[in-house]
């Protein structure tokens, strides 16, 4: 067993590596003095660093009183302090010390952003997408943030990049007078800089503008918003040197990543807080994360990775802050898991609608031949319908990311074959800001849809199935609980599509005085459609849940696919158990399109065999038809199946 370290000497002499250590919020880099050394000799010596640097000793009387533990930043395990360091750490790894009866600052930054667990696995990518700030696409971004490729320039990128930073050493070197540059910002604009004080005057943007709140952006995210920012500086109308630009490239490439509060822009000038604490990372301060070390200060993460902070020429502050890429690179993980939660929701719709023994006719020339009943709900007679139009909104804001992703969205703009330089308006987020409000109104339908299609599977008056799915009940529950939490998710998302970009408030003395919330749109967009992808889950557990009370009856080949599918990660209920860990498993088989990719195989032998290629046809009426020409749903006339 661990037990607290009470420190006594030990030192060497021989050269050895050097470890960053964190005490009380503070890093330390602490070189070894033998291959010998243990990690409680790092702790002592730390800690002994630490007392040094504080005026009172951080209440210490001396080191020999303090009892500690030392444990890794990545993944936070406790280390053995009789280890030697060259034994249980690597050179220049990150590590903590936790001196014993410390109660954690509520202010204190975790070693890992929630959801990093999924960083365990993290493995340096061998392949490069080559960026030339004309053909990203949202995809490509999103596999981006998820750490699957470097970026490498084109060389048509790189000399247009070189082409346009000529201009501003021209400006520079005339003392031309021009905003952003050899002036001050915003209301500033009017204030001109001498050149001794440019440099400065960029440092001065960036830590000014650092100015964010809230949550640190996932790793995922953080890549995704560095990349995009790369792509668009690729285009050749920023005015960086190629110099700094590699520097960010390599900075992405080793993926150390700065701490970017999530909430702070209001989308115009572009992002400028997001995206200032992405440079200041850059610049080698504020707070950085990668994989090897977790969260530490920026210079001692980028010196672990072998690289230098980057010191900013005239305009190049301004060419890293101002854009749209916050508000974007959301944007497209939101159209993306978007497009990804539609293709599902018409899965499992036709799941639900084989357990009601909904018709299929309700799609095709006749309805209800052969029973009893004149039509079913709206429900699941109008999902082509409902779930058509939502498919339509996610390719119309698609189109739209995808210019903006590939759009120069800087102030001023440089034009090289012009040698000038023009103040616009491209760094105004209103494209994507009202396209993501949209796809926020659109895709939450699907969860509207949804819910009520579980309200029909739990209630026995509609379903002709036990009460909430369950035998015993009154002893039982089933999903009585889970169609409320459906019904709570489908409530707060009609909050969260009230448009955020109606909204505008004058900033920076009215200098700024239209804005477009657009920051806030993507990442309610994110949260709406996160909800939409656990209703759906909570929907297809449910009419999994269905099939076992129709047994020894089957459904077609597909969809008992998809249901062997979920069956892998959840078990029937047969009775009570707690359900919230069944509700993530299925959403995390939504979330990897695990439910498309056993089904998509039939829909397009389907789509080979019958569907005429000059026939106009809707998605998702498209996606529900061919599913029931392969024997989904029903007419109510079957005996041997579903």
């Amino acid at each position: 067993m661990l037990q607290p370290f009470s420190v006594k000497g030990q030192f060497g002499g021989e050269s050895m590596p050097r470890y960053t250590v964190h005490v009380r919020g503070e890093w330390l880099a602490v070189p070894c003095q033998s291959s010998t050394s243990t990690v409680g000799w790092l702790g002592k010596e730390a800690v002994r660093r630490y007392m040094k640097n504080k005026p009172d000793n951080g209440g210490f009387s001396s080191v020999e009183e303090v009892k500690f533990y030392v444990r890794r930043c990545k993944g936070l395990g406790l280390l053995d302090l009789e280890d030697t360091v060259e034994d249980a750490l690597e050179d220049n790894e990150f590590v903590e010390v936790v001196i014993e009866g410390d109660i954690m600052s509520p202010n204190f930054i975790p070693s890992q952003p929630e959801g990093v667990h999924l960083y365990s696995k993290y493995r340096e990518p061998e392949q490069y997408i080559f960026l030339d700030g004309n053909s990203l696409t949202t995809e490509d971004l999103v596999n981006l943030g998820k750490g699957l490729y470097k970026i490498k320039l084109t060389p048509e990128a790189e000399a247009k990049v070189n082409e346009s930073r000529e201009v501003i050493e021209r400006i520079v070197k005339e003392q031309t007078v021009v905003y952003g540059i050899t002036t001050g910002f915003g209301k500033f604009a009017r204030t001109v800089i001498p050149n001794s004080k440019l440099r400065e005057l960029q440092v001065n943007l960036v830590r000014s503008h650092s100015a964010g709140v809230g949550k640190p952006l996932s790793p995922e995210r953080s890549r995704m918003l560095l990349a995009l920012r790369i792509n668009v500086l690729a285009k050749g109308y920023s005015g960086i040197s190629l110099e700094t630009l590699q520097q960010v490239i390599e900075a992405f490439n080793a993926s150390c990543l700065p701490y970017i509060p999530e909430k702070g822009t209001v989308g115009a000038s572009g992002d400028l807080a997001p995206l200032s604490h992405l440079a200041l990372g850059l610049i080698g301060e504020g707070k950085m994360w990668s994989p090897k070390s977790g969260w530490a200060d920026a210079k001692y993460v980028l010196e672990a990775h072998g690289l230098r902070p980057i010191t900013l020429k005239p305009k190049e502050g301004l060419a890293l802050i101002n854009g749209t890429q916050m508000i974007t690179s959301l944007g497209c993980e939101a159209v993306e898991r978007a497009g990804a939660i539609a293709r599902q929701a018409d899965i499992i719709a036709a799941l639900t609608l084989e357990v009601l023994k909904g018709t299929t006719r309700a799609f095709d020339t006749e309805s209800h031949r052969f029973c009893d009943r004149v039509q079913d709900a709206y429900t699941m007679r109008c999902c082509p319908q409902v779930h058509g139009v939502v498919n339509d909104t996610i390719a119309f804001v698609k189109d739209i990311m995808m210019t903006e992703i590939n759009s120069a969205t800087d102030n001023p703009m440089v034009f090289a074959e012009r040698a000038e330089t023009i103040s616009g308006g491209n760094f105004h987020g209103e494209y994507p800001a009202k396209a993501l409000d949209y796809l926020a109104i659109g895709v939450h339908e699907l969860a509207a849809i949804s819910e009520r299609r579980i309200e029909r599977l739990c209630n026995p008056s509609l379903s002709e199935l036990p009460a909430f799915l369950v035998t015993e009940g009154g002893l039982n529950s089933g999903f009585m609980i889970a169609h409320c939490t459906a019904a709570a998710l489908v409530s707060e998302n009609k909050a969260l599509c009230h448009p955020s970009s109606v909204d505008s408030l004058s900033t920076s003395a009215a200098t700024e005085d239209h804005v477009s919330m657009g920051g806030w749109a993507a990442r309610k967009a994110l949260r709406v459609i996160e909800h939409v992808e656990q209703v759906l889950a909570i929907e297809l557990l449910a009419a999994c849940q269905g099939i076992e009370f129709l047994r020894p009856l089957r459904t077609t080949t597909p969809l008992e696919k998809v249901y062997d599918l979920v069956r892998s990660v959840v078990r029937p209920w047969i009775k009570d158990r707690f359900m919230a860990p069944d509700i993530e498993a299925a959403h995390r088989l939504l979330v990897e399109q695990q439910v498309w990719e056993v089904a998509e195989p039939y829909i397009e032998k389907y789509r080979r065999e019958h569907i005429p290629e000059s026939r106009p046809i809707s998605p998702t009426a498209f996606s529900l038809g061919s599913l029931d020409h392969i024997g989904v749903g029903h007419d109510h006339r079957h005996q041997n199946e579903l």
